[in-house]
């Protein structure tokens, strides 16, 4: 009778030890629960994260984001959520190396080459850069276009400067801005209460999947289709580091197989699919795709070289090696996309 009682009480002990071994992670997502990241991306990831650490870890998706996008990292840090993703430009000084997937015309259309890209360039040039937290990935999304809402296309240097914009904030308000455009910046999400109301007559800094998902179809008349990218955008998949460190070394190898480069490319993916199904929209919403001008594109990738160079200057100050990082990360696109 005392074997019983105590093999009982070892049993009890081993499965209370084993639910206590469980991590879950807060995976937040500051996109609308509606977006494709917030409903297929990072849920398949979290499946994924079960999967490989057999049920050791486990992971829930807030159905709001508990913290507004620029103060993802906060939010992580403080422990509000366990793991986050995050526009590279709110990192400031902290994180530049990502930046060189943000550089003007040195990217392509596809967004899961560019994703692989950058996490090949991360792991080369700048992996322990971003230091409070623990990197899970990095990821880039569909290029930016630029749009008309006249009935003339933009399609050189003299029609941009013409314009009144609605520009994405950062290196492409500094660029249109050189140029004598005539500029309106704002956030992304603000974008339809300036395009709508007719106070501009373009816009550039959105994707296709945006204009659709921002409902702005209906204001564009035309895009102007460059043959690289005019400007890329990164993100970045963290984890709180002391709930990392709960994580025991064979879960985080585990977690990490199915991360890095393979959630990177999981949501560069998605973007490409979201980007693809709005241009197959265009048609309906009477927007004309309009080739670039072999000459405007030069003359477009001369005028916003110094965003470049700043950017370089910016790597070298956080010891990384910019130029070597840029190379390598235009050759790992060529070498997918070729």
């Amino acid at each position: 009778m005392k074997s019983i009682t105590f093999l009982t009480a070892m049993t009890v002990a081993i499965a209370a030890t084993g639910a206590e071994a469980k991590t879950r992670l807060l995976v937040n997502c500051f996109w609308p629960s509606s977006h494709f990241a917030c409903s297929t991306v990072l849920p398949n990831w979290v499946e994924e994260v079960e999967r490989v650490t057999e049920g050791r870890v486990t992971g829930i998706i807030p159905p709001k984001s508990v913290a507004p996008p620029p103060e993802q990292l906060a939010a992580i840090e403080r422990g509000i959520a366990d793991v986050a993703v995050m526009f590279n430009g709110f990192f400031g000084d902290a994180a530049v190396g990502p930046k060189v997937a943000m550089q003007p015309f040195v990217g392509s259309h596809d967004a899961e080459a560019m994703s692989k890209a950058l996490w090949a360039t991360n792991r080369e040039y700048f992996a322990d850069e971003i230091e409070q937290v623990h990197l899970l990935s990095q990821f880039v999304i569909s290029p930016a276009e630029l749009y008309s809402q006249t009935d003339t296309p933009i399609n050189s240097l003299d029609d941009l400067a013409g314009r009144k914009m609605w520009v994405l904030p950062g290196p492409l308000a500094e660029i249109t801005k050189k140029l004598g455009t005539g500029v309106v910046s704002g956030p992304a999400v603000q974008s339809n209460e300036i395009i709508s109301r007719g106070v501009v007559d373009g816009h550039l800094g959105l994707d296709p999947q945006a204009v659709q998902a921002f409902q702005l179809m209906p204001y564009t008349k035309s895009t102007t289709k460059f043959s690289g990218a005019i400007y890329s955008t990164s993100f970045s998949v963290f984890a709180n580091k002391d709930k990392w460190a709960e994580i025991s070394p064979e879960d985080q190898e585990a977690i990490m197989s199915v991360s890095g480069e393979v959630l990177g490319a999981a949501f560069g993916r998605a973007w490409n699919e979201a980007a693809a199904m709005a241009e197959a929209a265009y048609a309906d919403a009477g927007i004309e795709v309009v080739d670039v001008d072999p000459a405007f594109e030069t003359a477009l990738q001369e005028a916003s070289a110094f965003v470049t160079e700043g950017w370089l200057k910016a790597a070298e100050a956080a010891g990384i090696d910019g130029q070597g990082a840029l190379d390598f990360y235009k050759s790992q696109i060529g070498e997918m996309t070729n």
